[in-house]
This record gives structure tokens, sequence and C-alpha cells, in this order.
């Protein structure tokens, strides 16, 4: 579902009570873990966390005018979903990730490419999730980026 909100609190307060706080402390744990240099904005229409022109003048490939993505947080119509660009960009950061959500016994993983799924958001491993948002620095985002796009 692709929200109109124009800022982060005018998208958590349109979500469904049932999605509101999974998204709230989802976006807490990832603020709270994040590496210093990404900046918390509203993207492609939900929650995301980007490296900022300043840090990365030349943006995002696909609209140069957008800054480079890394992180975003949607409520989508069957599920909270959280969508990491590493995840998909690193394949050491995804096998760390699939061997720790084994360990987290928190169900079958439901994932695409970059975009993790949470259907209930009561099963969500928000400290496992913590851990994954600190996992890589702005400085090491660029280069995974960069080496991808080449």
């Amino acid at each position: 579902m692709h929200s109109k909100a124009a800022t982060i609190t005018d998208y958590i307060n349109e979500l469904p009570e049932d999605r509101r706080e999974g998204i709230k402390k989802l976006r807490n744990i990832i603020k709270k873990n994040l590496p210093e240099g990404f900046e918390e904005v509203i993207s492609y229409g939900m929650i995301g966390y980007v490296v900022p022109h300043r840090l990365y003048p030349k943006g995002y490939h696909v609209d140069p005018a957008l800054p480079l993505p890394f992180i975003n947080l949607a409520s989508q119509k069957n599920n909270i979903a959280l969508y990491h660009m590493g995840l998909y960009g690193d394949q050491k950061l995804l096998e760390w990730f699939t061997k720790e959500w084994k360990q987290a016994e928190v169900g079958r993983l439901d994932m695409g490419k970059s975009c993790i799924r949470f259907n209930k958001p009561e099963h969500i491993p928000f400290e496992l999730i913590g851990k994954l948002a600190g996992k890589i620095s702005v400085d090491s985002w660029i280069k995974t980026y960069k080496k991808n796009r080449k």
C-alpha cells in the first residue's frame, strides 16, 4: 500500500491500529541501531532510511534526484514489510541473517530479494532486526552499492 503521507508521523497515524505498534517498534529499533549518517525520510510512500545527497551526491541510479535507499519500512495489504537493500546486495549479510533467523526460532522466514514480510506483528524478532540495521555503515553501503552497479 503506497501512502501519500508527507511525514513519518502522518504515515504512522494513518496505519490500521493492529499494525501501528509493530511499525513503531520496528522504527524505534532501527533508529536505535542504525549507524550514523543515514537519514529517516518518507521514501516511495514508506518510512525510509537513506544515504543523503550530502554523503552520496550521485543519489539513486533509478532517479538521481532521490537519495540512495537503504532500508524501507511499510504496512502492506497483508503484512508489515521491511526492505533491506543490504540483504539484496551482500551475500554474506544475507547468509548471516538467515542463520540468525533460524536461531531466533521465530517461525518460517517469509522473504523476497530484499523484503522481509511479517504477517503478525507479535512474531517480529525486534532484537534481530536491530542487529541487522546496525550491520552496515553508510560507507560500507555506498561501496556495496557501487560494486553491484558495475
